[in-house]
C-alpha cells in the first residue's frame, strides 16, 4: 500500500541568544518534532521535512511551545513504476486519512532543544475482502479506524555554528500506535500491517539542517534538511523499510512592509526515498518508492500564535510493484495528490 512533518518574520523568530535565522528556517522548523510520527508504509515521512517539519528547533519568544497540526491525504490512484495503472491491479482501492498531531518543544538552552509529538489517525481503507473479514471473497468493504500513532521523542543540537544556522537531530520512534487494528464480523483483520497507525517497530531517527540568507538585506532566505528513519526492531512479522527524506526551500520576509509584515511566503522541494518492507506480514514487492514534490506555503504570525499551511504536489514518483498479479493478486501502490498540511503553534 502507498500510504501517504536572520528571522521569519525577522524579529519574531530571532534566536534569543544568537543572530537571526532566516524565514526559511522558521517555516521549515515550526516544530522540532517530526510531522507525522506514524506508520504509513507509503509515505507519511514526507511530512517530516519542509515547512512545519521540525527538523530545526523553533526559536520562539519563550522556552516552551506547543502545537497542533492537521494533515490530510486521499490515496485513490493505483500506481506502478512511474505511471498510473488500472485499479483492478490493486486489491486496495482507497486510503483516506486525516492526521491530528499534538506536540511540543522545550528549549533547554541556546544549544539544546527537546521535542515530542503524538499523532492520532482517522483512516478509512476501501479494499478487497479475502472472504475472512466482512463478506465473500472478492467483495469490497471499507474498514475504519481512529487510533494513536507512534510517539517520537527527539533532541536537536544547534551549537555547530555561532549563529545556530547548522544543527543535527536525533531521537527515537516508539511503538505506541495500534499495529493490529479492528476485526471484521467474520473474524479477519480489516487492515494490513502497512496501513495501520502503528508500525510496531522501534526506529532510530537522525537528521541535519542548515539555513541562511540569500540577499544582503536578509529578506530572501533558504534552508536545507535531510532526515533518516531507520527501523531497528519490528514485531509480529513486520519491519517497515528505512526512509530518507530531504527538503530545500526558499522564503521571503516582507519585514516592515505593511500590511504584510507578519506574512512569510514559502516554497519547498521535497524528496522521499523508502526501501522495501520486510517480514512475513509485509507486502515486500509492492512497497518502497521514490518521489519528488513541490510545496508552496505561507506562514502567518500574530503575537504568540503562528499559523503555517501548505499544499504538496507530486511532480515525480516511482513506486515499486510486484510486476504481476501472480505474486499475491495485487500489483502497485495507492498514491495521493495533493497532500495538505495546516499547523498552529502557541509560544509560552
Amino acid at each position: 500500500m502507498y500510504t501517504e512533518n536572520a528571522a521569519p518574520p525577522r524579529a519574531v523568530h530571532a534566536v534569543r541568544h544568537a543572530p537571526r535565522l532566516t524565514p526559511a528556517a522558521l517555516a521549515a522548523a515550526i516544530v522540532l518534532a517530526p510531522a507525522i510520527a506514524a506508520a504509513c508504509a507509503c509515505g507519511c515521512g514526507i511530512f517530516d521535512v519542509g515547512g512545519a517539519s521540525g527538523l530545526m528547533p523553533d526559536y520562539s519568544e519563550g522556552d516552551f511551545s506547543i502545537y497542533f497540526r492537521y494533515d490530510y491525504m486521499n490515496q485513490n490512484a493505483n500506481w506502478r513504476g512511474v505511471s498510473k495503472a488500472p485499479a483492478f491491479y490493486n486489491q486496495d482501492k482507497e486510503i483516506n486519512t486525516s492526521f491530528y498531531t499534538e506536540g511540543g518543544q522545550w528549549q533547554i538552552n541556546k544549544d539544546w532543544t527537546v521535542m515530542a509529538e503524538l499523532p492520532v489517525y482517522a483512516r478509512h481503507l476501501t479494499t478487497t475482502d479475502d472472504g475472512t473479514v466482512q463478506g465473500p471473497a472478492g467483495s469490497i468493504y471499507t474498514g475504519k479506524i481512529v487510533s494513536l500513532g507512534d510517539l517520537q521523542i527527539m533532541t536537536a543540537y544547534t551549537g555547530l555554528s555561532p549563529d545556530l544556522s547548522t544543527g543535527i537531530v536525533g531521537g527515537l520512534k516508539l511503538p505506541t500506535g495500534d499495529f493490529t487494528g479492528p476485526k471484521g464480523p467474520l473474524g479477519g483483520y480489516e487492515f494490513d500491517r502497512d496501513s495501520l497507525p502503528g508500525t510496531g517497530s522501534t526506529d532510530i531517527i537522525i537528521g541535519a539542517y542548515h539555513n541562511g540568507a540569500l540577499s544582503e538585506d536578509g529578506r530572501v532566505g533558504y534552508y536545507v534538511q535531510t532526515r533518516a528513519d531507520l527501523p531497528i526492531a519490528g514485531q509480529a512479522g513486520y519491519l517497515p523499510g528505512s526512509e530518507f527524506d530531504s527538503a530545500v526551500g526558499l522564503d521571503y520576509s516582507f519585514d516592515e512592509i505593511r500590511p504584510f509584515k507578519s506574512i512569510t511566503p514559502v516554497f519547498s522541494l521535497l524528496s522521499s526515498f523508502r526501501q522495501h518492507d520486510s517480514g512475513p506480514e509485509a507486502d515486500r514487492y509492492n512497497s518502497g518508492y521514490y518521489r519528488l514534490l513541490a510545496a508552496p506555503g505561507v506562514q502567518i504570525h500574530y503575537k504568540n500564535i503562528r499559523l503555517y499551511a501548505d499544499v504538496e504536489f507530486p511532480i515525480y514518483q516511482h513506486v515499486n510493484d510486484a510486476g504481476s498479479l501472480a505474486y499475491n493478486g495485487s500489483s502497485g501502490q495507492l498514491v495521493a495528490s495533493p497532500l495538505y498540511k495546516v499547523q498552529v503553534n502557541y509560544d509560552f
